[in-house]
């Protein structure tokens, strides 16, 4: 299984990046997996993440694009709560590329 070294700890996850144990999950973490795909988050990028790491809690769901982006034009306005701005920070995807950031398991639908 392949793993992620962070903090001198072996982290396990799936093939795509995605952890394996929620628990492991930490802001540094995610800054790590960015850094990978060589990103830096930025407190836009945080409020995303932060915004589905509630959203699991509340749901127990990693919600697809479709979801994030009415959820996030709700919660947020629609300058944030559109494909557009969410691409801009999550350019491989932003379902499936937020939510391996914020630790939480692929969004249902995506490829």
């Amino acid at each position: 299984m392949p793993t992620i070294e962070f903090e001198g700890k072996q982290i396990e996850v799936d093939e795509e990046g995605y952890l394996q144990n929620l628990e492991d999950w930490t802001p540094g973490l995610a800054k790590i997996m960015a850094e990978q795909d060589g990103q830096d988050l930025t407190d836009e990028h945080w409020e995303i993440i932060n915004f589905l790491r509630d959203y699991y809690q509340k749901y127990q769901i990693a919600p697809m694009i479709k979801i994030l982006v009415k959820e996030i034009k709700k919660n947020m306005g629609p300058e944030k709560g559109n494909t557009k701005y969410l691409y801009q920070l999550f350019p491989d995807g932003p379902a499936k590329q937020a939510c391996r950031y914020a630790g939480l398991p692929k969004p249902t639908g995506c490829v």
